[in-house]
C-alpha cells in the first residue's frame, strides 16, 4: 500500500506525462521518452500507464489525436480529409479512415455529415484522476452584456450538437461573429450531479441587438453585470472541472464571500478547432454577492 504522499507523488509523475502528451500530440512520443519523463522503468511503463489511465499509452495518443481530427470534421468543413489525417499524425488518409472507423463506427465523412457524439463520448472515459490545480482567484467586476443563446438540454454527450446548431445560425445570420465578438457558456448545472435528460447549458455569443427569429432556435438573453471571482482555466474543456472544483471547495469556503442567484459560466478566450485544445484559454466566472 502506498502512502498518501507515495500517492501523491506518483499522481504528479503521470500528471508530466499527461500534460506533456497533450501539448506535444505532433511529436513521435515514443514509450521510452515518455518514462524517461516522469522517471519510469520503461520496462514497466505500458503496464503502469494502462492501470492509471485505463487504456495503453498508444492508444491513449491515438485517441487524442483523433479527437482533435473529430473536432475538424465537425466544425471545420473547410478543411480537406487528407489535411486533417496529417495534422492528426496519419502518414496517409487511408490509415486515418481505417482508425476512425474503428474507433468510431463512422468513416470521416459519415461523421462530418452526421456526428454521432453520443457514441464518441464512450471513447473516452478514461478513469485517470482529478488532476490537483492550484488555482488564482481574482475578484472582478464584469459589466452585463447581451448574448444570442443556443439553449442546450440534455445529455452532456450531445452538448456538441448544440454547439454545431450555434455556429450554423452564426454563419447564417452574420450576427456574433467568433472573430470578432466574445463566446461564452452558462453552466446552470453540474454534469456530476444533474440527471443527463435535466442537464442545462447555454451556448452563447455576444450581440448589440436582439436576435431575429430563426431556424435554429437561438434566443436572446443577457449576462448580468456584477461581482465575480475569476479564475483561468489553461487546456481542455474536457478537464475544466479540475479549475472549477478547487473555486468551490477551497477558495469559496475561506473567502467570506456569497453566492449571488446567478450560475457559473465561462468567457472562452479562444477556441477549437483553430486553437490546439492544450493552447485554450477560458475564464471561470462565478458571481458573487455585492
Amino acid at each position: 500500500m502506498m502512502s498518501d504522499t507515495q500517492a501523491k507523488n506518483y499522481a504528479k509523475r503521470f500528471e508530466k506525462v499527461l500534460d506533456y502528451i497533450e501539448s506535444n500530440l505532433d511529436e513521435s512520443l515514443s514509450t521510452e521518452y515518455l518514462s524517461q519523463i516522469a522517471n519510469f522503468s520503461k520496462f514497466h511503463f505500458h503496464r503502469q500507464f494502462a492501470e492509471y489511465v485505463g487504456t495503453s499509452v498508444g492508444r491513449y495518443i491515438q485517441l487524442l489525436r483523433l479527437r482533435q481530427a473529430s473536432y475538424q470534421l465537425a466544425f471545420s468543413p473547410q478543411n480537406k480529409v487528407i489535411d486533417i489525417a496529417l495534422d492528426a499524425g496519419f502518414e496517409n488518409p487511408e490509415s486515418f479512415t481505417r482508425a476512425f472507423r474503428n474507433t468510431f463506427g463512422q468513416s470521416p465523412s459519415e461523421f462530418r455529415r452526421q456526428p454521432d457524439w453520443e457514441s464518441w463520448h464512450e471513447r473516452y472515459r478514461f478513469r485517470i484522476p482529478e488532476r490537483k490545480q492550484t488555482v488564482q482567484v481574482e475578484i472582478v467586476d464584469f459589466k452585463s452584456i447581451r448574448v444570442a443563446v443556443m439553449e442546450h438540454r440534455g445529455p452532456t454527450e450531445r452538448v456538441n450538437d448544440s454547439v454545431g446548431q450555434f455556429i450554423a445560425w452564426r454563419k447564417e445570420s452574420g450576427l456574433s461573429p467568433k472573430e470578432s465578438s466574445r463566446s461564452f457558456g452558462i453552466a446552470y448545472d453540474n454534469p456530476d450531479t444533474t440527471e443527463p435528460a435535466e442537464f442545462r447549458f447555454d451556448i452563447c455569443g455576444e450581440v448589440t441587438d436582439e436576435v431575429p427569429l430563426n431556424r435554429q432556435g437561438v434566443v436572446t438573453k443577457s449576462i448580468p453585470g456584477g461581482r465575480c471571482a475569476r479564475v483561468r482555466h489553461y487546456g481542455s474543456h474536457v478537464r475544466i472541472g479540475e479549475s472549477i472544483y478547487p473555486l468551490y471547495r477551497n477558495w469559496l469556503p475561506d473567502s467570506g464571500e456569497e453566492l449571488r442567484d446567478f450560475p457559473l459560466y465561462f468567457h472562452y478566450l479562444n477556441l477549437m478547432p483553430e486553437t490546439p485544445e492544450h493552447e485554450l484559454e477560458t475564464d471561470i466566472y462565478l458571481p458573487l454577492k455585492s
